[in-house]
């Protein structure tokens, strides 16, 4: 429909109209997004959808048509004959049909102007001519020549004007192969045929009704004579002024070879209507140049010219009704005339049209041609960027398709086709535009890949090297490359085959016999360089005598990179493609001595011993956040003499980065594999892409700075993973100096604009391990000053805290190194000498690089961490404290104040690092591990102040009170009761705390006189702390010789209590408990002997079970000494038991209780001293007899009811 929308809406006819079965107008000219309405046809009750919208139209309001009086001469020319009219604007002369040829690119520049709909959703576009002409092959006689290409699922029909080919080739010797071949196989006695004279009288007349028709006045105006030397002009036109069209092979202009987006000449959309015309199932973008007239019923008609001799045929029906149904009209208007003068006008509707007298066909029988030869045609022109030619001689009924390309391939250069140069830009605008929306939709990715690979395979690189270098950057783009951790995620379009080709219902299907009929067959008559035939047209009439099977292409497939290696590599080659094509644009005789891209290029690195570790890593820092802070304000230093803002720039740019980000996630996925060689490598690549960039830029976007803090983070983990895996380091360093060939050639292709040596301080591998903890520090310190540059803190403050974190953790790894190698220079050094200034030197850095990482992690409020640190600091404030304690002789040795200095310095840092906690459900075994820490620092203080007692400082009360209340808070953060693998550890360790207190107030209480009340004190305080310890060593199996320790220790106290005591009641009562005490150690014998007797059986068993596998050895002098002190205190008890029971019965009345006391330990006695009178018992024995001795004593005690002891 033409004209303003607001005319035709005003003039939309009715809606009773389409309710009644005719057609409905749309009245939605120049409309882009049509609504969904259109024109239905019924005729005879079987239906043929049809519905036509315009997308763009440049024709002129549409003129009421002028009738014409009876015996109008139409040989005569009108006054306006070939005028630009002001009614109609510069688009009139189009119209009224002066140039109904069709040009041989028509549908690639309606394709241009509508890109959106190729590819994708649209079947074909073509002019309505060519359309016509494919509906009526069934009918007709006439040769069918055509040029068809596939873009996506979208077919472009032109016109390839056989005859008009070979003039040219006569002329320019372009298209000689298919001249040969033409005359081979199809018609040998070619020869250009003429038009004939009754053709161009009736283009002349039709011309002037057309000019006559829109002439106000409707006269017939005759002209002056000069008009009449226009005529042959404009009928005879000569083949050579109709053949300018065709553009020979890459007649292109410069702006098509350079700029991809520049539209094409000879390419222009030169039609005055684009219209979406959707027939039955099959949607058509076509162009029209049909005059459409105002006047009658309905705001638009058609106007015909007829010669009244000659009756209409279905030809022309076929035609006329095709023509209406395009352009959405609903009514024909034909003028008869006779000779060329008029005779009468008539009116038709459009749907009335195939039921004219002599031109009566089935609108069914079309639909079924339509769709059986879009059928055909999508079935057989398979490959997109290929042409293929459809062609049916005249009088003949076999229709054939040839596939010129691979025709063109088998003769000459694939250039000479001058389609080529059409279809890659087209292929290439149709992949961007697809580009453009594929966020929305990820499924066409394989289209869009395919259409790009094909645009790429047709263009010559020296001369496109732009489209080619973009198409590939397009391609690289495809790949998703920002998610390296998020593998096989639903929504991503990688790990599936994404695009069904191109129609969800396009199913691959075997060759059945309906479609057998266009697949070659071997009859000789046949003719084998065609890709398919139809064999007789009348099978175009048979309804899905083709079925659309539209065969996939296994290439449009989406590849499935099974990993991110191989979608970063295929990512690389495409961007290796696209640098390639840059720089071969900018070769200059001044050039760079060209390199061979495959020899590795020799890199001047400094002599390791003059960069001098981390001091010399200092000054490349400065000068790397120099350069930084210059990036700010902008610079640009190509070495190869790229002009910003040119094409090659800003290409080379996106280029390097893409492969700069690949890099970046192949190291990281090698980092994942623990490559850490390769990774090394592939960061070594990002950051010298990277330096690139910054060469190249000259305005950094704050992403890219992100990159590169990324990319250095990344670098400072590889460089961390190395020094934590010395052991493997020449496994790593191989992996690091590979490179393969398509490594070579980007670094070759970066080597143009810069020495890519910006990052060298930070990717070089390196065999010392203090420098490769302090390069993976400045790594992370180059990573963080980048993020304080510009706003990027606050904008990514996920990535700062990993930074940050990263940081900490580095400064902590270092501070450890210094801490052991001190220790270790500690453990060389000689007891009695001074600590050395190497230590001391030590010291300083691994409590600096403490303190600065416990500084990273308060900032980034990470207390868990922050407390490891503290308490790592504190580790270093105990080993300062262990290299002050060997200054004096073992002998005179007592506990310095320095080593008092750096205890309590500790315990200060263990108490921060429980501060910085909080509370123990913050991380129980951080908490734990400093607690224990913690208890341990005041458990050592007070074990050698108790052992190396600074009596020449402090008075023996002072250090006593120390020493207990050290104790005491060692107590306090040793956890006896959670259940843990420390447990053991620190029941004994608490033990061993009542241990020494008992043992220290037992000790008090033999050598203080003085302060009754003091005595008692100490004499209760040492029996509650033996009672603790005896408690809980019992608790544990691995320590029978400590609890038979503290046992005879408490015995020694009670015997103690007793050179006290005077009466013999009192005596007795003490007695009595000590005994009590001696029968509880029976468990600690039961555990001795066990232990031995496993060790008497091993040598019997064979040597294959060593002695460590029991639990802790024993000590058999240790057991041997205390076993001697236990019989001599065991026959010592029952001695002065016995004297005393005896006294005691000799004096007073007979007691049975003692008296069976009395006799259970005489027996018991006389045991003991036969034992230990055979001095060559062995030691199980002895421990035996012990045993058996303890279970009597016990019994009989029992049995006598002897008072119980603690």
């Amino acid at each position: 429909v033409m004209g303003d929308a607001k005319d035709a809406g005003a003039e939309a006819p009715p809606a009773t109209v389409a309710a009644r079965g005719g057609l409905s107008l749309l009245s939605q000219a120049e409309s882009e997004e049509p609504p969904a309405q259109g024109s239905g046809l019924f005729l005879g009750g079987s239906e043929v959808k049809s519905r036509a919208v315009v997308k763009c139209s440049s024709a002129p309001p549409r003129a009421a048509f002028a009738r014409l009086e009876e015996k109008t001469d139409l040989k005569l020319p009108p006054a306006n004959w070939l005028r630009e009219s002001a009614k109609l604007g510069p688009a009139g002369t189009t119209i009224l049909g002066n140039s109904k040829k069709s040009k041989p690119f028509s549908s690639f520049g309606m394709a241009y102007d509508f890109i959106d709909s190729v590819g994708n959703d649209v079947d074909v576009v073509s002019d309505s001519e060519n359309i016509k002409k494919l509906l009526k092959i069934p009918y007709s006689k006439s040769h069918v020549s055509m040029a068809v290409h596939r873009i996506g699922r979208t077919l472009l029909l032109d016109e390839l004007d056989i005859q008009e080919l070979f003039m040219r080739s006569s002329q320019t010797g372009d298209w000689t192969w298919l001249k040969e071949f033409y005359q081979r196989l199809i018609d040998q006695k070619w020869q250009r045929k003429k038009k004939s004279k009754e053709h161009w009288y009736q283009k002349a007349i039709l011309s002037k009704f057309l000019y006559y028709s829109i002439n106000g006045d409707g006269a017939a105006q005759p002209v002056p004579s000069d008009a009449e030397q226009q005529e042959p002009s404009s009928s005879d036109q000569t083949p050579d002024s109709e053949g300018a069209a065709w553009p020979a092979p890459f007649e292109m202009p410069s702006s098509v070879s350079e700029d991809p987006s520049a539209s094409s000449q000879g390419l222009k959309n030169d039609f005055v209507r684009n219209i979406l015309w959707t027939f039955e199932d099959i949607h058509m973008l076509v162009g029209s140049n049909m005059p459409i007239f105002g006047g009658g019923r309905y705001p638009a008609v058609s106007l015909r010219l007829r010669d009244n001799n000659k009756p209409i045929n279905v030809l022309t029906g076929i035609d006329y009704w095709l023509d209406n149904l395009i352009c959405n009209v609903p009514e024909l208007v034909m003028c008869f005339h006779v000779n060329g003068i008029v005779q009468k006008y008539e009116m038709i509707k459009t749907e009335e049209i195939p039921n004219l007298e002599n031109s009566n066909f089935s609108t069914k029988v079309i639909k079924d041609i339509a769709q059986n030869i879009l059928s055909f045609l999508k079935s057989n022109c398979t490959k997109e960027g290929h042409t293929y030619w459809l062609f049916k001689a005249s009088g003949s009924d076999i229709v054939k398709l040839y596939d010129l390309t691979t025709l063109c391939e088998e003769t000459e250069d694939k250039y000479q086709n001058p389609f080529t140069m059409p279809v890659a830009v087209l292929l290439y605008k149709v992949a961007c535009n697809m580009m453009m929306k594929k966020n929305q939709n990820r499924k066409h990715y394989g289209t869009i890949r395919t259409l790009l690979l094909n645009c790429v395979k047709l263009l010559d690189k020296s001369r496109h090297p732009q489209i080619i270098a973009s198409a590939n950057y397009m391609l690289s783009e495809l790949f998703q490359l920002d998610e390296p951790k998020k593998e096989g995620g639903s929504d991503s379009p990688l790990n599936e085959n994404s695009d069904e080709s191109y129609s969800e219902e396009e199913e691959e299907m075997p060759d059945s016999d309906e479609n057998g009929s266009y697949s070659t067959s071997s009859d000789p008559s046949d003719d084998n360089k065609a890709v398919a035939i139809i064999k007789s047209v009348g099978e175009l009439s048979v309804p899905e005598k083709y079925k659309s099977i539209h065969q996939i292409r296994p290439s449009c497939a989406f590849p499935v990179c099974h990993d991110t290696e191989e979608r970063c590599r295929l990512v690389l080659s495409y961007v290796l493609e696209g640098l390639k094509s840059v720089d071969s644009s900018i070769k200059k005789e001044s050039d760079l001595p060209a390199a061979d891209p495959s020899t590795p290029i020799p890199l001047k690195y400094e002599d390791e011993s003059t960069r001098g570790g981390p001091e010399g890593l200092e000054k490349q820092m400065a000068l790397f956040l120099d350069k930084m802070g210059s990036l700010q304000k902008g610079s640009c230093s190509s070495q190869s003499g790229m002009i910003p803002g040119s094409w090659q720039h800003k290409m080379k740019l996106q280029l390097i980065l893409k492969s700069s980000k690949a890099y970046y996630i192949l190291s990281d996925a090698a980092m994942s594999l623990q490559k850490y060689g390769r990774a090394l490598r592939y960061i070594k690549l990002a950051l010298q892409s990277h330096d690139t960039y910054c060469c190249l830029c000259t305005n950094m976007l704050s992403e890219v700075l992100l990159f590169l803090s990324q990319y250095l983070t990344l670098c400072g983990d590889i460089q961390l993973m190395l020094a934590q895996n010395a052991n493997n380091r020449a496994a790593h360093l191989e992996e690091f100096n590979y490179q393969t060939k398509e490594d070579q050639e980007i670094l070759h292709s970066l080597h143009r604009e810069s020495s890519c040596q910006g990052f060298a301080w930070a990717t070089d591998l390196s065999t010392d391990l203090e420098s490769q903890l302090s390069v993976s520090c400045k790594c992370y310190e180059a990573a963080n000053e980048i993020l304080q540059f510009s706003d990027l803190k606050s904008q990514n403050p996920e990535h700062y805290v990993q930074v940050l974190k990263r940081m900490g953790n580095v400064r902590n790894e270092i501070g450890v190194f210094y801490m052991n190698q001190a220790a270790a220079l500690q453990g060389e050094r000689a007891v009695s000498k001074s600590v050395s200034a190497a230590e001391q030197q030590l010291w300083k850095k691994s409590f600096s690089c403490f303190e600065k990482g416990i500084h990273n992690f308060e900032s980034i409020d990470d207390a868990t961490n922050a407390a490891l640190l503290l308490c790592n600091t504190g580790r270093l404030m105990r080993i300062c404290a262990q290299a002050h304690c060997g200054a004096e002789d073992e002998f005179k040795r007592e506990f310095s104040p320095e080593e008092g200095l750096y205890y309590n310095k500790a315990v200060d840092y263990y108490l921060k690092a429980l501060r910085s906690l909080g509370t123990r459900d913050i991380h129980p075994v951080v908490w734990d591990s400093v607690n224990w820490e913690l208890s341990t620092t005041y458990f050592t203080m007070a074990t050698l102040q108790q052992d190396y007692a600074p009596l020449s400082r402090k008075a023996q009360e002072q250090i006593e009170k120390e020493v207990s209340e050290a104790m005491m808070k060692s107590l306090k953060h040793c956890d006896i009761d959670s259940v843990s693998a420390r447990q053991p550890l620190c029941q004994y360790r608490a033990a061993t705390i009542h241990h020494r207190l008992a043992s220290m107030y037992h000790s008090c209480l033999r050598n203080q006189v003085g302060d009754e009340h003091l005595r008692k004190q100490h004499r209760v305080l040492a029996d509650l702390h033996y009672s603790k310890a005896a408690k809980l060593f019992q608790l544990l199996k691995d320590a029978p010789c400590e609890l038979l320790r503290v046992q005879l220790e408490r015995v020694a106290f009670a015997e103690f209590q007793m050179t006290s005591q005077n009466s013999n009641v009192g005596k007795l009562k003490t007695l009595s408990g000590a005994l009590d005490i001696m029968v509880r150690t029976e468990h600690a014998f039961q555990l001795i002997r066990k232990e031995l007797m496993e060790e008497c059986d091993q040598p019997k068993g064979g040597e294959a079970a060593p002695a460590a596998d029991s639990s802790p050895n024993l000590n058999r002098e240790e057991v041997i000494k205390l076993l001697s002190i236990f019989e001599s205190r065991l026959s010592f008890l029952l001695l002065q038991s016995i004297r005393l029971l005896s006294s005691s019965k000799k004096k007073s009345s007979s007691n049975i209780e003692e008296d069976a006391i009395l006799r259970t330990n005489k027996q018991i006695y006389s045991q003991l001293l036969r034992a230990s009178a055979n001095k060559s018992t062995a030691l199980v024995e002895r421990v035996g007899v012990i045993v058996r001795v303890l279970q009597q004593l016990a019994h009989g005690r029992s049995g006598a009811g002897g008072s119980g002891v603690q």
